[in-house]
């Protein structure tokens, strides 16, 4: 799987350090620190299967359950015009532990929308005290749950 900073809507990557975003509250929505500008000149995945990638990177504690949406809005603040375009529906804190991995497909031609930037809106239920994600968007998915028997030859 290939992660493009200029794709990363929360949280961020430096060499082999992964940094979350802290997602806390109660009863609220959480907006992604970074947005992505359809203004400029980027290719979203043209013609391929798009999508929200989100990984908890810290474990969530507290609250009920929270949602990841991917959202299209007119302003760089996410807070204009905002338009759900995938989500993950609500998922139970005890699912949200470190590691643990979602995605949302989108149609590829989000663009066609007449918005300009894309993000991500973490809605949260009850008082969610601690959690943390890295959310990009991109065409493929890390399948870490492959594992091929060892011990034996070809010949």
């Amino acid at each position: 799987m290939y992660v493009d900073a200029n794709l990363i809507v929360s949280g961020s990557i430096s060499g082999n350090t992964i940094t979350g975003q802290t997602i806390t509250g109660t009863d609220t929505s959480v907006l992604s620190t970074n947005a992505i500008d359809l203004g400029t000149a980027r290719d979203l995945g043209s013609g391929e299967d798009l999508m929200m990638r989100t990984s908890v990177v810290t474990a969530f504690s507290g609250g009920t359950s929270a949602e990841f949406q991917a959202i299209i809005a007119d302003n760089a603040a996410l807070s204009s015009n905002v338009t759900v375009i995938g989500s993950t529906g609500a998922i139970a804190i005890a699912s949200l532990t470190a590691g643990a991995r979602f995605a949302v497909d989108l149609s590829p031609r989000i663009g066609s929308l007449g918005k300009r930037y894309v993000g991500l809106r973490a809605v949260l239920v009850g008082a969610v005290t601690a959690g943390a994600i890295l959310a990009d968007y991109g065409i493929d998915l890390e399948d870490g749950g492959k594992f091929y028997p060892v011990g034996f030859t070809i010949s």
